[in-house]
């Protein structure tokens, strides 16, 4: 027996556009593999397979410009990464693998022969042999090169073998055939096979799946193990002495590289000519600001000579790492890994990533400037090391709530060396030493971040469980609400007070709800069940 999937459709409205049928850009994310995804945009007549009931179906094109098509590949490309498959847009590297080792994904604007759903995909189709296609419907998706891109590596890994990425409660009931993940910002996170619409960092997961809390899939051991291709080889050793040389040319350095598996760690050596100041921005792969379409968050640890680790840099709402330090002359390796976060699972920070690094010569003998932190209670206590020949004429400490953007916390007198405040953030914060020396030169010191412990204040559904139209949701303050039946649509929305709220949301029945809280910097999201 076939297994259909469809993708629940999570944008319903529609917006009428020109389609003009135009030359696709060729692309390929990884010529060498045997194995491949080819994303069609320009159209296809479906014939003679499993979805042909009746007379062939006739797709149009996408609908989208060549910057939106480049878009979409270069966010599904990323998606399947570490992977030995060619994700394309090239008819060719379709019809030149083999049978069953080939997917063609159609990006349409036809939706009426199926319905209204983002996508629509059999299980296990992938290694069929006989030409079926998965789908994705653009025009159902507002034409939203996020939405298709994500629904576009979600019905492919349909295809590969998966099932949704679901959600249950403690008893074992399901609460959503898909999980919508958790988090905001940079580093909110869902499973490509759950929901992945509203969240920055998505990834393959393992976790329950659609047939039961206990029936647990790995998402990437199903991909490489069904489907006649694994991982890509390594790229970059893990050990000390078979690292990757990053050669400075002209004090700077330049390399990239693919954080193939979870237990994938990339050695980089290079040499500090003389003692400066050495700089390093490790940025995940991306398609625009805040690292969006990334699937790696980044960890860089730096040592020595001698292999002694120096340092570890992981800036916690960052999906990038920023090393700003001053080292003497000498040998250092950097080594480079996926790793979780608070809100994402260390399973599948997985993807491709660059390391840009430059040397500054610096007259100034700092030897050590070093910020260190901790928690007390509701309070941020720091102290401080600042080891130089020069004199210090300006102390600031510095924070930020978003890890780019800081501001003044104090203005420290020079001759001190520790602080301690009660701060306005009640989630996580980052901080730096912004230091002045008397010859005019500033520096950073490492950052710090601290996060509280305790629950953020947030709005919050007294009861998951709900037999009437009436929802009871306790708020700290002024919130907007926005009620999505469970294909995502909105059913209700309003505004909440500081207090027990009263919503009375006439429109739900039985089923599972999802309501979104916001208050225009931050989003969180809770389950309801209609009983």
């Amino acid at each position: 027996m076939k297994n259909l999937f469809r993708s629940g459709l999570m944008v319903l409205s529609l917006i009428s556009t020109l389609i003009a049928k135009a030359q696709v850009p060729l692309l390929n994310s990884y010529p060498s593999a045997s194995a491949v995804v080819f994303l069609d945009f320009d159209g296809q007549t479906v014939a003679n397979t499993s979805w042909n009931i009746g007379p062939p179906i006739v797709c149009g094109p996408s609908g989208l410009n060549n910057t939106q098509i480049t878009t979409v590949f270069n966010r599904v490309a990323e998606d399947y990464r570490p992977f030995n498959v060619n994700v394309t847009t090239d008819s060719t590297k379709y019809f030149a693998a083999p049978a069953n080792r080939r997917m063609r994904v159609i990006l349409t604007i036809t939706s009426d022969w199926y319905g209204s759903a983002g996508g629509v995909a059999f299980i296990g189709s992938f290694t069929w042999g006989d030409n079926t296609p998965c789908f994705v419907f653009t025009a159902l998706l507002n034409y939203n090169v996020k939405n298709i891109s994500e629904a576009t590596s979600h019905e492919t890994g349909h295809t590969l073998g998966l099932y949704h990425q679901s959600t249950y409660d403690n008893n074992c009931v399901k609460i959503s055939d898909y999980n919508y993940g958790q988090g905001t910002g940079e580093i909110g996170w869902a499973p490509i096979m759950g929901v992945g619409y509203y969240q920055n960092f998505t990834l393959w997961n393992n976790g329950p799946n659609s047939y039961g809390c206990t029936s647990i899939q790995s998402d990437l051991s199903v991909i490489t193990t069904i489907n006649g291709f694994s991982f890509r080889p390594d790229d970059h050793s893990a050990t000390f002495n078979q690292v990757t040389h990053a050669n400075f040319i002209n004090n700077q350095f330049n390399v990239s590289g693919v954080v193939e598996q979870n237990t994938d760690m990339d050695m980089f050596k290079f040499t500090q000519p003389a003692y400066g100041r050495f700089q390093l921005s490790a940025i995940p792969y991306n398609v625009g600001t805040g690292n969006a379409g990334s699937d790696l968050d980044m960890q860089v640890t730096l040592y020595n000579n001698s292999q002694t680790q120096l340092n570890i840099f992981n800036p916690g709402t960052l999906l990038s790492s920023v090393i700003d330090t001053f080292l003497n002359a000498g040998n250092y390796y950097l080594k480079v890994e996926g790793k979780g976060n608070i809100y994402a699972p260390n399973y599948a920070s997985l993807g491709s990533y660059s390391l840009q690094g430059s040397f500054t010569a610096g007259a100034l003998p700092l030897r050590r400037l070093e910020l260190h932190g901790a928690l007390n209670g509701d309070k941020h206590q720091f102290d401080w090391i600042i080891d130089a020949d020069e004199q210090v004429t300006e102390l600031i400490l510095e924070i930020s709530t978003d890890g780019r953007n800081f501001s003044t916390v104090t203005q420290s007198p020079v001759n001190v060396r520790s602080f301690i405040y009660k701060p306005f953030v009640t989630n996580t914060a980052q901080y730096r030493l912004n230091v002045t020396f008397d010859n005019g030169r500033q520096y950073y010191s490492n950052i710090v971040t601290l996060r509280q412990t305790n629950t953020n204040p947030r709005p919050r559904v007294l009861t998951n469980l709900i037999n009437s139209d009436n929802i009871s949701v306790s708020s700290p303050g002024n919130y907007t609400y926005t009620i999505y039946d469970f294909a995502g649509k909105p059913v209700s929305k309003g505004r909440l007070t500081i207090g027990i709220n009263n919503i009375t949301a006439p429109c739900i029945s039985g089923g599972m709800y999802i309501i979104r809280f916001a208050n225009g910097a931050e989003q969180w999201t809770d389950k309801l069940v209609r009983q």
